[in-house]
């Protein structure tokens, strides 16, 4: 039994990569009875084994031949009982299979149904391929990324699938079900990579249009610009992240650096942006005398805005992530709880992440799907499996 503030949602998903699988994750996360439409035969499309799949964890997962009439009409049949459907396929593809936007709401007229691109659902590029990068390279986000005199940094694949695409296509989808739940009717919701890495940036499109922001890279507070809000090498081969952007977090860094001895009176004025690359240079060799954990210790419990920049493994061990069990073991996988909080109804970690077809039969009967023994028998749908995946 699932928990969590979107207990009683009921979502399909039709298996693809990254930010699609990553909202069907999230919203099974919070509590959203999710089942998962895999391809039969093998798994192509995963990125790790089953137990390291977490995008996959939460949900059962049926394996469904949809170039067959009979399993159109079994994801048909589940889209009944459903508030949404989520996919990730290039335009025109969900629509040769039969299971597009009119196939879907004729059978449901208050499903939600997410649609999971890259470049929108319309538009010269539309039907191309393309990744993460290429995408927030479009959008005009990537350019801004990077220290000055060098190429445009690539911040894994975050900012434009999970971020720009991911989260966009649940807020969508969420926003949807409210919506229909109003009005009795459902819609389609089309979130492109590129419109939601766009979007983020709409604080600095500002910036940029009053001129408080400039076109280049590295050259402004918040992008390596400004020597007091950048990473620094410790002693140890480790770094320091410093945010002291405000004065009085600027006052509580200098201060610590004072109680260990740093003459901070001959630091340059930091509003003196000629002299922003002699204050680099001097916190960087400033930096550099003591390994990232004794500066960890210089600044614990201040205002001054330094972090240690941890690893993933080191972040799941700090007294601040383990209290709040950002990072939790589950099925004897680390990783990542579910985000955000609920004070009334918490959401948690259900089942861990399935093979594709693994829970064909007993998944589609309680959806209430007709004649399941027929389609296993006509192989129509995947057998599921008899055995545990990891015995």
């Amino acid at each position: 039994m699932t928990s969590g503030p979107l207990h009683g949602v009921r979502v399909v998903e039709l298996a693809g990569l990254g930010p699609a699988p990553f909202a069907a994750m999230l919203l099974a996360d919070l509590g959203a009875d999710v089942i998962r439409v895999d391809r039969p035969g093998g798994d192509e499309l995963a990125a790790a084994p089953p137990s390291y799949d977490l995008l996959a964890r939460g949900r059962p997962r049926v394996a469904i031949d949809l170039k067959r009439p009979e399993g159109v009409r079994v994801v048909k049949d589940l889209v009944t009982g459903a508030d949404a459907l989520v996919e990730g396929f290039r335009p025109g593809v969900a629509e040769r299979l039969g299971l597009g936007p009119d196939d879907c709401l004729a059978v449901n007229p208050q499903l939600v149904y997410g649609r999971m691109t890259g470049w929108g659902q319309a538009g010269p590029l539309a039907k191309t391929a393309g990744h993460d990068i290429d995408y927030i390279a479009m959008s005009g986000v990537l350019h801004a990324i990077g220290r000055a005199g060098g190429p445009p940094q690539i911040p894994m694949n975050l900012l434009g699938d999970f971020a720009g695409g991911g989260l966009y296509l649940v807020v969508g989808v969420l926003a949807g079900i409210l919506e229909a739940r109003s009005s009795g009717q459902g819609q389609v919701v089309d979130a492109a990579i590129v419109d939601g890495s766009a979007h983020l940036a709409t604080m600095i499109v500002g910036m940029l249009g009053v001129g408080s922001w400039r076109p280049e890279r590295g050259h402004n507070v918040l992008d390596s610009g400004a020597p007091f809000y950048d990473v620094y090498e410790t002693a140890d081969g480790e770094h320091l992240a410093v945010g002291a952007i405000e004065p009085q977090f600027w006052q509580a860094l200098l201060d610590r650096l004072s109680d260990v001895g740093v003459d901070v009176a001959e630091l340059p004025d930091r509003n003196d942006l000629a002299r922003w690359p002699e204050l680099r240079k001097r916190l960087a060799e400033t930096f550099a005398t003591r390994t990232r954990a004794e500066w960890a210790d210089v600044f614990d419990g201040t205002d001054a805005c330094v972090a240690p920049v941890l690893s993933m493994p080191e972040a799941a061990e700090h007294p601040q992530l383990a209290a709040r069990g950002t990072y939790v073991e589950h099925d004897g996988v680390t990783q990542p709880a579910p985000a955000p909080r609920f004070s009334r109804t918490p959401a948690a970690l259900s089942t861990p992440p399935r093979p594709p077809g693994a829970d064909g039969p007993e998944a589609l009967q309680r959806w209430d799907v007709d004649d399941v023994e027929a389609l296993v028998e006509s192989g129509v749908v995947g057998a599921g499996l008899m055995n545990d995946p990891e015995e």
